[in-house]
């Protein structure tokens, strides 16, 4: 079975001198409501590298450096909901300028590490998102039904 990746996109984990880490709450789209890291899609003239740096930017209004790609995840919806499914490369940054901001699409908060809203966040945050903020490298599939919840998840064999 191939699978039907529709959309590239990325997230970031940008982690400051408190041990904490920068999630936005989704205003408004799919996801909205939520607690996620800041990220979004990778434009066709793009590399997922060159649109985490954009994406920030245009986000919560910080200018990152270094970023350190962790590996990807992909997020696989079932029939009739495929226009959802992407490959998502993950991020990790401790570098940054400026001063963070809302923007129209979200609302951004810092976090303790050890202390995350996984009761507002997706599902599968709980299973990766330790990984991640470790800077461990990630390649996971995650599947999930229409009502947004995990059906099963899978590592990716390289």
């Amino acid at each position: 079975m191939s699978l039907q990746i529709s959309r590239i996109t990325n997230l970031c984990y940008i982690i400051n001198d408190k041990s904490e880490v920068l999630l936005v709450l989704k205003k408004r789209g799919f996801g909205q409501g939520k607690w996620n890291g800041p990220g979004g899609k990778v434009k066709s003239n793009e590399l997922p590298i060159q649109a985490v740096v954009r994406e920030i930017k245009e986000e919560v209004g910080l200018e990152i450096f270094d970023p350190l790609e962790l590996g990807y995840i992909e997020f696989i919806w079932p029939k009739g909901l495929e226009d959802y499914n992407q490959r998502c490369f993950v991020y990790l940054v401790n570098k940054f300028l400026g001063e963070v901001k809302e923007s129209e699409e979200c609302l951004p908060k810092w976090f303790p590490i050890n202390n995350l809203p996984y009761d507002q966040m997706w599902e599968d945050d709980k299973y990766w998102y330790p990984q991640a903020l470790e800077g461990k490298p990630i390649k996971k599939r995650f599947y999930f039904d229409a009502d947004n919840k995990i059906i099963k998840f899978e590592e990716i064999e390289s």
